[in-house]
């Protein structure tokens, strides 16, 4: 990849830091109480039959995803990661809020304390940051020259 102009570069380093942020933390506190955390996704109307998958499935991503955006070679792949967990649990919770009775609610920590539209507002925030990631990455990537173009000598 070709050196990306410095106001993007910072760009990039502050949308990887916020996910490397929202990973460890979101990760942790899910582990931390992990017994609860896994409760919470039994009682899920959608993930009840999965549950126990889930629990350690879910962390196991979020450290990934943080792994993978603290190398600057791999910070693209990160943040499609990050953009389709994010898309997934958005989707999640639209899809429960609008099928379902009851709605737990399997977040860690602060962010256990927002309400759904603020829930969701915070997810689309970081569904947006991923996007801005992932379009300054595409757009600095060099372009390939196809071989069969040459020109003649």
């Amino acid at each position: 990849m070709k050196r990306l102009p410095h106001y993007k570069t910072n760009t990039i380093t502050v949308i990887a830091t916020l996910y490397i942020f929202l990973w460890v933390y979101a990760a942790s506190s899910k582990l931390w109480d992990f017994h609860q955390f896994t409760i919470q996704l039994g009682q899920s109307p959608v993930l009840t039959a999965y549950a126990n998958e889930v629990a350690w499935g879910i962390p196991i991503a979020e450290y990934l995803l943080a792994i993978i955006l603290v190398f600057h070679g791999s910070r693209l792949w990160g943040f499609y990661g990050s953009f389709a967990l994010m898309v997934m649990f958005t989707t999640y919770i639209v899809l429960v809020l609008n099928f379902s009775d009851y709605i737990p609610c399997s977040c860690g920590g602060v962010l256990e304390d927002m309400g759904w539209t603020e829930h969701i507002v915070f997810n689309m925030f970081f569904v947006a940051l991923a996007v801005i990631a992932i379009i300054v990455l595409e757009s600095s990537a060099p372009i390939q020259k196809s071989k069969t173009l040459k020109p003649s000598p």
